[in-house]
């Protein structure tokens, strides 16, 4: 699991990669076109299943539990559908990378569902995207493409997602954002204040750092 900024620079990382042509598991020449002309509406994708966090009316299978294979395979797919299932693709990974550094032996980690250290991430990654206005703009005027929710649910997720990406995160606006969402505002002070305690780690930034690294 990762927020959202975090899930754009894996976005970015995977286009990168298949723009190239240099990836293990590339997609058909048809998926591989679909995906580059379309990066903005897959990012877009790729933020969508954790809107769930101010619609009380979904549950997390909901969002997470959509797709079997959770792959790369992408064939057939609307870019904004293919974003939403890297997104759990990238979840999974991301996991992984962390078992594999033990990342959760390390106090506090796992504190809160994990998200302090999934904020510290955004911050950590933040200035590995160069276009983050564009996307903001984006993200400010998203077209419908998911009637899961409204269309009045779709646009506030979007937008409370474009004023957190404006600029690199710091506490004070890691306090906003999560303020913003209705299950986790009650705990918003106490999650920056983890985050502030693991941005003290040096180990674990150099573990969150790998997960971007080793994504795809």
């Amino acid at each position: 699991m990762a927020s959202q900024i975090a899930h754009i620079i894996y976005c970015q990382k995977y286009l990168s990669r298949i723009k190239e042509n240099n990836f293990y598991d590339a997609p058909d020449l048809a998926t591989r076109k679909n995906l580059l002309d379309n990066k903005d509406e897959f990012m877009l994708g790729s933020v969508f299943p954790d809107i769930r966090r101010i619609a009380p009316e979904l549950k997390r299978s909901d969002t997470h539990l959509c797709y079997d294979p959770i792959d790369l395979n992408f064939t057939g797919m609307s870019a904004f559908n293919a974003g939403w299932k890297f997104h759990l693709y990238a979840d999974m990974k991301r996991e992984e990378i962390l078992g594999k550094y033990k990342f959760y032996s390390f106090d506090k980690t796992a504190d809160f569902w994990h998200i302090p250290s999934k904020l510290l991430e955004d911050e950590i990654v933040y200035s590995q995207y160069d276009n983050w206005e564009k996307l903001v703009n984006y993200f400010n005027n998203p077209p419908y493409l998911n009637q899961l929710v409204s269309r009045e649910t779709f646009l506030l997720w979007y937008a409370i997602n474009a004023r957190y990406m404006e600029k690199k995160p710091n506490s004070k606006s890691m306090g906003i954002f999560i303020s913003k969402l209705p299950k986790l505002a009650g705990a918003a002070v106490d999650i920056v204040e983890i985050v502030d305690d693991l941005r003290n780690n040096k180990k674990i930034l150099e573990i969150l750092k790998k997960v971007t690294e080793e994504i795809v």
